[in-house]
């Protein structure tokens, strides 16, 4: 039996004036949320034209010549902008007959090179359980007729499945957010062996090990540790009415482990470094769970998914962002300081869910709007941008402390922790924020 995915209501109209377009062929993905009984679809989002594509007439005469590039580096943008909770979970292509037969196929190899991408980029992996069907949908622009299948992105053999596509109005009008501050402190040492001080990959490692740090956390949510299986509103009282003010959020605290493992015994690595990063601050962390009696592990999963996602994304725009302005082949490099991107949430008509994006401090809000028309067919108005943390002036300051003196606090530091945990057993605690409201980037070298 194959799989149902549930679809706003709103999706069908721009479908249906996607099919009016003078273009033979539109591609364009499908953002939602899986669950383990069912599939939802709360948005579909068209490819935007390349700059030479931005004529209403485009000769195209088979779709195996569809720029699969274009649409995968639009799926790593789109990633972005989605908070736990969603994904990229499908695509879609609208064609006319004479393109109809070759649909299939292309959505295949598009999907497949979607998850590809997208897999490359996270600091996590899909779990044994976890849906790994993807959505392929066509739509034939002349009759109108739609057929959705699903493939295994799993499985590199995968064959088509047959799936339905049931409309349904108000599908996420009363989905349920959680929301967290994570304080981040995390200190990724430069080997003297990197060359050239690949800040990106280095960054890249190091946060790959505070991920696992994330998914090893207790969350409480509400000031409650509740068991992953029971239901997300046990104990909660429901409300009647108006079915917006249904909607409910959950205030979830994360208390992250200060070691791993249960042996008293703690082992040192000496490395030699040129260098190091040092990531502080707080960020904001949202994640949406469909209203369908939702487990806890699905809500907590999204939460722990979007805590590792914003720190990774705002990494990759800063390079990105160092790259244009400064070049890839920058060397003799200095302390530096740079502030991460700030996080921003747009309110999604007819949803209860936002979508998010970033921000540096010197951007105009005419940007913003310009980016959520391009990557996600939006239109924003200037008052929807909700910035989620404050901007906050931050003193830099040269390296004046002397080496041996830092050596000794840094072992110092080592020796109480050890004390406290053969004390105390493993000890849990909640990071304490340096900068409440602001996140900065710092690097600096030998």
């Amino acid at each position: 039996m194959g799989r149902t995915y549930f679809v706003e209501e709103a999706i069908e109209q721009y479908l249906l004036d996607l099919t009016t377009k003078l273009k033979p062929c539109v591609t364009g993905l499908l953002i939602g949320q899986c669950s383990p009984q069912r599939d939802y679809v709360i948005r579909a989002v068209r490819t935007p034209p390349k700059e030479e594509q931005k004529e209403d007439h485009i000769s195209l005469s088979k779709l195996s010549s569809l720029d699969e590039e274009w649409i995968t580096t639009h799926a790593s943008q789109v990633s972005r902008m989605l908070p736990g909770g969603l994904l990229v979970l499908g695509v879609f292509i609208i064609a006319t007959p004479e393109l109809s037969r070759d649909s299939q196929s292309a959505l295949r190899r598009i999907i497949f090179s979607v998850e590809k991408s997208l897999t490359k980029r996270r600091l996590w992996k899909l779990g044994e359980e976890e849906v790994s069907d993807r959505a392929a949908l066509q739509i034939c622009s002349a009759t109108k007729k739609v057929v959705c299948r699903t493939y295994d992105v799993q499985d590199p053999k995968s064959s088509a499945k047959p799936a339905d596509w049931k409309y349904q109005s108000a599908l996420s009008a009363a989905w349920l957010a959680l929301d967290c501050t994570v304080n981040v402190n995390i200190h990724i040492p430069l080997l003297a062996t990197s060359p050239n001080h690949d800040l990106e990959k280095n960054t890249k490692n190091g946060l790959n090990r505070w991920s696992k740090q994330i998914e090893d956390s207790v969350f409480l949510i509400n000031g409650q540790v509740k068991d992953d299986d029971t239901e997300l509103l046990e104990g909660q009282k429901k409300f009647k009415g108006n079915i917006q003010s249904s909607t409910q959020f959950s205030d979830v605290k994360v208390l992250t482990q200060l070691s791993q493992g249960s042996s008293p015994r703690s082992t040192a690595t000496v490395q030699v470094c040129s260098g190091s990063i040092n990531l502080k601050g707080a960020v904001k962390c949202r994640a949406y769970v469909h209203n369908n009696k939702p487990k806890v592990k699905e809500a907590v999963q999204a939460l722990k998914r979007d805590i590792i996602n914003t720190l990774s994304d705002r990494c990759e725009i800063l390079f990105e962002d160092l790259i244009i302005n400064e070049g890839p082949h920058k060397k003799n490099f200095e302390r530096e300081y740079h502030v991460l991107p700030q996080r921003l949430f747009v309110p999604v008509a007819g949803s209860s869910v936002m979508l998010s994006d970033y921000k540096f401090g010197d951007e105009a809000d005419a940007e913003i709007q310009e980016r959520f028309v391009e990557m996600l067919d939006q239109s924003v108005q200037a008052e929807d941008i909700h910035v989620a943390e404050e901007i906050n002036t931050v003193d830099i300051c040269p390296v004046t402390d002397n080496v041996e003196d830092t050596q000794q606090k840094q072992v110092t530091k080592a020796t109480l922790l050890l004390k406290l945990q053969q004390n105390m057993g493993v000890v849990i605690a909640a990071a304490v924020a340096v900068f409440a409201s602001i996140f900065s980037f710092n690097y600096f070298s030998d």
